[in-house]
């Protein structure tokens, strides 16, 4: 189909599209089309990666804003989000309004309402739906990248129930949903009311095969010689192979570490194939990378980037990931050694992929377990680039005749596995069972299982029952902790009820936070979690239990005279506090690490809020030590603990800090509106805990780290200049200012400027020559656990 003949698109977009190279549109483009994507017809869109997905998202939406509407980009991934935004930011020139959001689960979005075009992750829109922006019932188009990922147990269910609400809140909205290929493409076009458009076509062709000794076998049955030469691992000998033929390489790892290790072996086989200005290009990019982080992780990144290798993986740093796309994106880079992370959706295509670990350890099997055809396949799409390569050839590794026959079965003929919704699974259903009640779309038991009749996992269950009994569990559960009052079958959020949907809660950690600062209030020892399983809460507490429901903690607000200061709340015992939460993902206890947390709670224990489980309650009393860990980080954070030292006592990457940082901000951003809501008086010491964490440093530097520009490691400098806060940086000597910040002028005027200073610039000022400042930044870095080589937490989240 040529783009002159798209029907009701603006007038200028084939032009543009002309000018971007494109005359006509792809197979599966031209199906879109055909099934009405211009038209406002609902479509679901399951074709290979690299086959357009991208241009079918454009002229729903395009089309859409021509007819006077508002159209919503939903993403799994905040990394995508952005890049999306930079893709549709073209069409700004033609005066549509590009807005992206993705953080702050408690705003309403009101400046989102005047945007042509929204990106946001699930999770956000989610949000915006509970705290009601209004612009929500505006939108006429949503398209959700990535679709299958409902099948996605952590993620899965908000996307599922979001697509649910916005449909239900816009009987007329379009929906358009991208997928991968899958096994079951039909059942999301049933779901969603859609046309389907289902094809493998590819612009560029794809080989799938198996390296296996000295050869590459590929699924038409023929073979390439690939040579693996003396003292050479396979996927060195693939690499070097492709490098021969001006090629990049992608290969797929199963772990941090993994990932690490092979791109610093892979340096070497790199390294003879640079040119003088590629390396030169390449040290300019490794200085880069260092100058993100001072820690070990970046020191290996750059040292295997100036080689011209690279790894990428979730422990890194968004400056350290977007370094290595771009990097890897302008052939400088010649290979990646990722984890799954890389095959989620980012942009990032080379000539081959190689599959080098087809299993991954998984705890529910205890032990390693191959990883899904999907998965895999997603991998696998990741190789040819359009418009700079030939092919595209994926490769997994094999080890033996017998493992080139399974590898074969297994991923390179197999088709996809089927899509299957993850709702009906109680930590799902407790949030959004909640959210769907206080939002309005459910005000009875009856109301609220005819809502979840609109979901996929409905469509998908003959076993209506099973969800039935999980929601009877949830509901009773949000009842006894006071999130939900239920009279003759009629449902109505309480007061805390909102507090925690408009928070972004799990109920279950708005449970556990309550209950903590209020023991703490009242200096109680006997009182036990509020935050039990569901099934477990329609079972009466012990009558001398201490069991305390949220409900009751308001009610007795009035009525008990604190044993405690709320001021004397140590940060330790916040940052315990929330760690424990389900909406915390803890550290785990690496070998030799229970008996010096055991220790650490030995020692520490009055500072912790809520009683400690007793050590004959395995499960807990681990749960409880990794949430004493986890908090020890955060605390180490807040007290100026370098970097460096931070990664390197717990194992993890600077993207881990980072991630750990922003969910305790989060979370007690929350504990302190949960305070006020049951009449805790623990604000003040609950939002001390929360700036130092934001800012790294410790309580005399909060005031200083708040000025925009500053943080941790310059306000330590001020402060060792003699410049304690606010007030007197804003009427600060600027020499004395300057040479704090080590002699960087556009610093020091942008610090000056944000702090109010009258005179900011920086013009014909000397730094004081009598002010020094400590390298160190006063961080307290030499106590250190000790980790090993072979440990790092490569279950923190996604790889």
């Amino acid at each position: 189909m040529d783009v002159a003949d798209l029907p009701g698109v603006p007038e200028w977009l084939p032009d543009h599209l002309r000018d971007d190279g494109i005359e006509e549109l792809y197979p599966p483009q031209a199906e879109a089309v055909e099934a009405g994507v211009t038209e406002g017809e609902n479509l679901v869109a399951s074709i290979p990666t690299a086959s357009g997905k991208t241009l079918i998202a454009e002229l729903a939406m395009l089309s859409s804003v021509a007819r006077g509407g508002k159209a919503l980009y939903i993403v799994p991934l905040r990394a995508l989000a952005s890049e999306k935004q930079a893709d549709f930011e073209e069409f700004e020139q033609y005066g549509l309004d590009i807005g992206v959001s993705t953080g702050n689960y408690e705003s309403e979005g009101g400046w989102l309402a005047d945007k042509d075009i929204v990106v946001a992750t699930s999770e956000k829109v989610d949000s915006l739906v509970r705290n009601d922006a209004p612009w929500i019932e505006d939108l006429t188009c949503v398209v959700t990248d990535e679709v299958h990922l409902v099948d996605d147990g952590e993620r899965g269910p908000t996307l599922e129930v979001t697509l649910a609400k916005l449909r239900r809140l816009n009987p007329d909205l379009q929906t358009v949903a991208l997928s991968a290929t899958i096994g079951n493409a039909e059942a999301l076009a049933t779901w969603l009311d859609a046309g389907l458009v289902d094809s493998d076509w590819r612009p560029i062709d794809l080989q799938k095969g198996v390296h296996y000794g000295q050869a590459l076998h590929l699924e038409d049955g023929s073979q390439q010689r690939l040579s693996v030469q003396n003292n050479e691992k396979q996927t060195a000998a693939i690499v070097r192979d492709t490098l021969e033929d001006d090629g990049s390489t992608l290969v797929f790892v199963n772990s941090r570490r993994n990932a690490e290790a092979a791109a610093g072996r892979l340096a070497n086989t790199v390294r003879p194939h640079l040119s003088t200005e590629e390396r030169d290009q390449l040290a300019d990019i490794a200085e880069e990378i260092r100058d993100v982080s001072d820690t070990e992780t970046s020191d290996d990144l750059a040292d295997a980037v100036a080689d011209g290798a690279a790894f990428h993986h979730a422990g890194l740093s968004r400056g350290h990931r977007e370094l290595v796309e771009d990097a890897f994106r302008d052939r400088l880079v010649k290979v990646v050694c990722a984890t799954p992370t890389l095959a989620a959706g980012v942009n990032t295509p080379s000539r081959r992929v190689v599959v080098r670990d087809w299993r991954r350890y998984d705890g529910s099997a205890g032990g390693m377990a191959p990883l899904s055809v999907l998965e895999v396949h997603q991998m696998m799409g990741r190789a040819g680039r359009p418009g700079l390569d030939p092919y595209g050839e994926a490769v997994l590794i094999a080890s033996s005749h017998d493992e080139v026959d399974e590898l074969f079965e297994r991923y390179v003929w197999a088709d996809p596995e089927p899509v299957r919704s993850k709702l009906a699974a109680e930590p799902a259903l407790r949030t959004h069972i909640l959210a769907t009640v206080a939002s309005g779309f459910a005000r009875s038991r009856k109301g609220l299982l005819e809502f979840l009749e609109q979901t996929l996992y409905a469509s998908q269950t003959d076993d209506s029952g099973q969800l039935e009994r999980v929601v009877d569990d949830v509901l009773t559960y949000l009842q006894r902790n006071d999130f939900l009052e239920i009279e003759a079958g009629e449902l109505d959020a309480t007061s805390l009820g909102h507090t925690v949907s408009r928070l972004y809660l799990d109920p279950m950690s708005a449970a556990e936070i309550v209950d903590g600062l209020r023991d703490w209030e009242r200096g109680a020892s006997d009182s036990t979690s509020a935050s039990g399983s569901p099934a477990d809460a329609q079972a009466e507490p012990p009558a001398n239990s201490g069991f305390t429901t949220a409900s009751e903690l308001a009610e007795d607000a009035d009525e008990s005279d604190a044993d405690r200061d709320p001021d004397d709340i140590s940060a330790l015992g916040l940052y315990h506090l929330v760690s424990r939460t389900p909406d915390m993902y803890q550290l785990y206890l690496r070998s030799g690490d229970r008996e010096e947390y055991e220790m650490e709670l030995f020692e520490r224990e009055e500072e912790l809020l809520g009683p400690t489980p007793s050590e004959f309650e395995e499960g807990r009393f681990e749960d409880w030590l990794s949430a004493l860990k986890t908090a020890r980080l955060l605390e180490d954070w807040a007290t100026e603990v370098d970097e460096a030292t931070i990664t390197d006592r717990y194992g993890v990457g600077p993207g881990d800090i980072r991630g750990k940082v922003e969910t305790a901000q989060w979370l007690l951003g929350a504990a302190e509106s949960l305070a006020s809501e049951v009449d805790l008086d623990a604000a003040r010491a609950i939002s001390e805990a929360r700036i130092r964490v934001e800012h790294g440093v410790r309580e005399e530097l909060v005031d200083l780290a708040g000025v925009r520009g500053v943080g941790r490691k310059r306000a330590r400098r001020l402060f060792q200049a003699g410049i304690t806060d606010r007030a007197q940086l804003r009427d600060a000597d600027k020499a004395v200012v300057l040479a704090a910040l080590r002699g960087r002028r556009k610093t020091a005027e942008n610090v000056l400027e944000n702090a109010g200073h009258r005179d900011p610039s920086m013009e014909g000022v000397e730094p004081a020559p009598d002010v020094s400042v400590d390298l160190n930044d006063g961080a307290d870095g030499d106590a250190s656990a000790e980790s090993t080589a072979n440990d790092d937490q490569a279950s923190l989240g996604d790889f």
